[in-house]
């Protein structure tokens, strides 16, 4: 029997100590806020050798919210390999503020610049307008970001859960249309794959750690509306996994957690990467809840995580460049 990280077992402990309501039990506005919250516990200071830039890039819904983190250590005139990065949430909560701390982790250690969405969040935009937001965002870094101080050709897209999803389904639209951003990279954490996914880890960790079997099911059921319970949920648009090909897309870091409901679904994306000829690696830790990467103030392994990460897009951006050169 595999045993749960002490240091997220005392962070549940206190969870349920507290009466904190899982989201389910909430409205979208009330998570959201109780989301923006808890940030302050369970993360971080913001490291101060991180500049931040607000930017804006033109979307079909009007425009799309941006900020990008740059090292301060990096010169200038230097322009820097770029990472645009998709907040998890569940497609209804979470924000810039939210994912500010781990984004400035990712551009510290891997010396890139991060550049954070703020897609459209249902149920006020349902799918696939969040998906609509981070297309236009990834285009526009790609075609405006040498202007920025950033180094285009040497992109990435990335982004945890719901942020894991999206980064999946812009890959796949990066491959399939033209023009498109060339993208050489894709970051994984926990991502959703499958709506509605009936796997193993669903059962067995669907209750009593963090995330729950009912949180995914109201995720999914204000993002998709009342598509939740149609065709819709197999597009590969929402669910990445189903897509008809996994070949030819960017290299891959897939990264899960052992008690996470989304840990199988990870996998299995995976391991279609993989099948496809698609370079995937896939890490899980083993003994973490989902959401864990964003706790590095109460949870020592998040740090290992950030870092795993940040290597892993150090390694995929030198690859570009030597390919360059």
């Amino acid at each position: 029997m595999k045993m749960l990280d002490p240091q997220a077992r005392v962070l549940l402990d206190l969870i349920e100590k507290n009466g904190i309501p899982q989201v389910w039990q909430q409205t979208p506005l009330e998570a959201r806020q109780s989301y923006r919250e808890r940030r302050f516990f369970s993360q971080e200071d913001p490291a101060a050798d991180v500049q931040t830039t607000a930017l804006s890039a033109p979307g079909p819904h009007g425009p799309v919210p941006l900020r990008a983190f740059r090292p301060t250590s990096a010169p200038k005139e230097e322009a820097l390999p770029v990472l645009v990065y998709f907040h998890g949430g569940g497609w209804v909560i979470g924000d810039l503020d939210t994912h500010d701390v781990l984004c400035r982790q990712l551009a510290r250690e891997s010396s890139s610049v991060v550049v954070s969405v703020d897609y459209r969040l249902a149920p006020e935009f349902e799918f696939p307008a969040a998906v609509d937001d981070c297309w236009a965002a990834t285009c526009w870094i790609a075609e405006h970001g040498h202007q920025l101080g950033m180094d285009s050709a040497r992109l990435a897209v990335g982004g945890d859960s719901a942020g894991g999803n999206l980064a999946a389904v812009i890959s796949l639209m990066a491959r399939d249309q033209a023009p498109n951003p060339k993208i050489g990279f894709q970051l994984l954490i926990y991502p959703a794959t499958e709506m509605d996914a009936a796997t193993e880890s669903m059962r067995v960790n669907g209750e009593g750690f963090l995330l729950s079997s009912k949180s995914m099911l109201w995720f999914m059921r204000q993002y998709l509306g009342d598509r939740s319970n149609s065709a819709e949920i197999k597009s590969w648009r929402a669910s990445p996994l189903l897509a008809a090909s996994h070949a030819f897309l960017p290299p891959a870091l897939v990264l899960t957690a052992g008690f996470d409901p989304l840990r199988d679904e990870g996998r299995m994306y995976a391991d279609k990467l993989s099948a496809a000829g698609t370079p995937a690696q896939y890490i899980c830790f083993e003994r973490q809840i989902h959401g864990f990467i964003t706790m590095s103030r109460v949870i020592d392994e998040a740090k290992t995580a950030v870092s795993l990460c940040a290597s892993a897009l150090c390694r995929a951006f030198d690859t570009v460049s030597a390919k360059k050169a």
